[in-house]
């Protein structure tokens, strides 16, 4: 796999590589060393507000504060933070390491076992540093034991390596060589308690490779316990305690912590997920382990993690301290500090020291104000949505992290369809859910792709939820929910909202009828309706009845109707719900008997509104702009042409011609129809003549988009119940295919006397 877990795996194993080959035989040991459990000071900062966490990856810690390293590109910054006041100091160096105290190594070099000439801050005092220069004693460095003192390794002529303490005082340098280790011994080392330090060395023979431990007294540089096991894998991360040493083991039998009672001997295992995935350390007689993992780290699958745990090497019991760690370093007084987190008290350093009880306990000393469970920070979907450009869409969401399966479900409230997916959040995959550390989404265009929903979407309230779980098993689930409104040009003519075309017809009796208008791709047509739907009689109260689009944003199209008295009334689509009445109709206005003749639903003045236009005795054309407003839906009409009295018929289509404009056409009374592209302010481009023969149909119906490939179609309806159906080309050249047959209005026992 190739996250952020495996990058750490594999830096694991590089170091673990490079100590093995430094050890010899197989046997490896890093630093990571603890003193003996003692109580913690006030110094060593107790207050019962954490400090502000500086940042970066920690290295050490001491009484009166801790180190921190931090990438900046090339370079590496170490940062020095006082417990008491939360101030922090730069260290100038290339690589620092860990000592267990208020001692911060500076060395020349970013790799440990380069390091020629080191400088040892004492960070309690302040005092100068202390510098050694290793390489003029022909020696590399090993481990820094003390305010003044390393301890180093040092070439015989004869090309062995023993290991010397080296101290520095008042300018003069001593060394003692330390007595009891092999002289053809590799080793690494770490401090540890009552003035020692833990010495790890390889030795092998024909037959065999074994790894010993042994502690070193500093005041005396000689060797005064040793341990020894079968080197027969990978051994990592040493610590030790007062009454125990311990590492890491990854060998055929799998992972381990093994810890060995200084006294007896006895070695105590502990079964891990993975020894170079864990953090480990020592305090006093309780082993601590867990799983090591960042907060927010990614995971191309979700993983069992252990939490920071404490188990007693003299007990069955445990402890969980921490709901997870990322790394550990002794820390003063053999207690531990702890890159990790709590539910409770979130993300930051924690001290592990033991209670009165004699118990571990954990305490947050420095905090970075992150959650350590999941949280949920809140929707990046606007209140209103714009699916006339879903396939840019992208519906998004933030989280406190993106390390987590989200379960997600989508619905359209009117209508009760719904768009369900869960969505793996890892930011290494391509296309991924995951858009930042904090922000995963969805594109629209997938929706579509995966549900009638999306790829025929209704416009109106969508009502969202979704439960997050995180991945790494930290926390708990979260759940959010909220809803945002569609919106989108609507069809001409989809008057439920059905995604379909409607037909409205009256017939002779002044019933009002509804019809579905299906395609049918065999014919390349509109095929006859399932059932018509009677809507309702005394509709030849009216004389004129045009359909003129969503006019009031409501989520299906609308239509106007002109009564003998010259009131014009609105009557909105009523949505799915729509089956045998529409809503109240609406009053517009009166004086509407002035106009001969009038028609809406194209988009003229370029705002995404549907607009009215209508022609009047002397033959003016007027333009009524729509205002998206229930009780007023046009604004005061605006002249925008003449000479308009030598047409019989003008049908607002939409954009016919291609230019992103509504337009209209308009039938002369030679039956002449004329192509009017709108410019998008309101006027038009001078006339085209599209064709003759257009005489013969009473009604002539801009019909929207009904074969759904992006072009406005148009209707005729003809004497006899005759419709014909004319797909729009999309060109303002050729705005309409040849002319087929279409059933859309066949069948009715009393023919209808107006279709729109």
């Amino acid at each position: 796999m190739s996250s952020a877990r495996t990058t750490r795996r594999r830096a694991s194993a590089a170091v673990a590589t490079v100590l093995a080959v430094t050890l010899g035989a197989g046997a490896l040991a890093a630093p990571a060393a603890v003193a003996a459990p003692a109580a913690v000071t006030a110094e060593a900062g107790t207050a019962a507000t954490p400090l502000a966490y500086p940042g970066g990856t920690l290295v050490s810690a001491g009484k009166t504060g801790f180190l921190t390293r931090t990438d900046m590109g090339e370079k590496q910054e170490f940062r020095w933070t006082r417990y008491a006041d939360g101030t922090s100091t730069v260290i100038d160096a290339l690589g620092t390491d860990s000592t267990a105290s208020d001692v911060v190594v500076a060395g020349d070099s970013e790799f440990l076992h380069k390091f020629k000439v080191v400088k040892l801050h004492d960070m309690a005092t302040g005092a100068a540093p202390v510098t050694i220069d290793l390489g003029a004693l022909g020696a590399t460095y090993v481990q820094a034991v003390g305010p003044a003192s390393v301890l180093a390794r040092v070439k015989r002529e004869d090309g062995s390596a023993e290991l010397r303490l080296v101290t520095s005082a008042g300018g003069d340098v001593t060394q003692k060589t330390v007595s009891g280790i092999p002289a053809n011994a590799t080793y690494f080392a770490s401090p540890a308690p009552d003035g020692s330090a833990l010495v790890v060395y390889g030795t092998a023979t024909a037959t065999t490779r074994a790894t010993h431990f042994a502690l070193v007294d500093l005041a005396t540089a000689a060797v005064t316990w040793t341990h020894e096991i079968p080197t027969t894998g990978v051994l990592a991360d040493t610590s030790v305690s007062a009454t125990h040493v311990m590492w890491k083991e990854l060998n055929n039998n799998g992972s381990s912590a093994v810890a060995v009672d200084r006294a007896t001997g006895t070695e105590t295992r502990i079964p891990l997920l993975d020894a170079l995935d864990s953090v480990t350390g020592l305090l006093g007689s309780w082993a601590t382990y867990g799983t090591s993992t960042s907060i927010g780290q990614d995971m191309d699958k979700p993983l069992p993690l252990t939490p920071f745990t404490a188990k007693s090497l003299t007990s069955d019991e445990s402890v969980t301290l921490l709901d997870h760690a990322a790394s550990a370093v002794p820390g003063p007084d053999g207690t531990l500090l702890v890159d990790g987190g709590t539910v409770e008290h979130g993300e930051g350093l924690y001290r592990i020291a033991l209670g009165q009880d004699g118990k571990p306990t954990a305490e947050l000393v420095a905090s970075t104000g992150e959650p350590t469970k999941l949280v949920y920070l809140g929707s990046l979907i606007p209140h209103t949505v714009d699916l006339d450009h879903r396939d840019n869409t992208v519906l998004k969401w933030r989280l406190s992290r993106v390390n987590a399966d989200v379960d997600l479900t989508i619905t359209h409230r009117r209508t009760g369809e719904s768009f369900s997916k869960k969505l793996h959040l890892y930011r290494e995959s391509a296309g991924a859910y995951a858009i930042d550390d904090q922000t995963f989404g969805i594109h629209w265009s997938e929706i579509a792709q995966d549900s009638t929903m999306g790829r025929d979407a209704h416009i109106g309230d969508y009502d969202w939820k979704f439960t997050a779980h995180p991945q790494n098993g930290v926390g708990p689930d979260v759940t959010a929910s909220g809803s945002f409104l569609a919106t989108k040009t609507s069809d001409l003519h989809d008057i439920k909202d059905n995604r379909t075309p409607d037909l409205l017809a009256r017939d002779a009796t002044g019933t009002l009828w509804r019809l579905d208008t299906p395609y049918d791709v065999a014919t390349r047509s509109l095929a006859p309706a399932a059932s018509r739907i009677k809507v309702g009689g005394g509709w030849n109260t009216y004389d004129r009845i045009e359909a003129v689009g969503d006019v009031v944003e409501r989520g299906s199209a609308d239509f106007v109707a002109r009564d003998r008295d010259g009131v014009l009334w609105l009557y909105t689509g009523a949505g799915p719900g729509l089956n045998v009445t529409f809503p109240p109709r609406q009053r517009i206005g009166g004086g509407w008997n002035t106009y001969t003749r009038f028609t809406g639903g194209s988009d003229l003045t370029g705002d995404g509104k549907p607009d009215l236009v209508a022609t009047d005795k002397a033959g003016d054309l007027w333009l009524y702009k729509g205002v998206d407003n229930y009780s007023a839906p046009f604004a005061p009409r605006k002249k925008i042409g003449h000479g308009w009295g030598i047409y019989n018929q003008i049908t607002a289509t939409g954009d016919l011609g291609g230019n992103h404009t509504g337009d209209l056409v308009a039938r002369d009374k030679d039956g002449v129809l004329w192509l009017y592209l709108g410019k998008g302010d309101g006027t038009f481009a001078p006339r085209r003549k599209i064709g003759g023969g257009w005489n013969a149909y009473t009604d002539i119906i801009g019909i929207g988009d009904a074969n759904k490939d992006g072009h406005p179609d148009l209707l005729a309806y003809g004497p006899g119940n005759t419709t014909y159906f004319y797909a729009g080309a999309g060109s303002y050249e050729l705005p309409f295919w040849d002319r087929r047959v279409a059933g859309a209005l066949d069948g009715a026992p009393t023919p209808y006397d107006q279709a729109f």
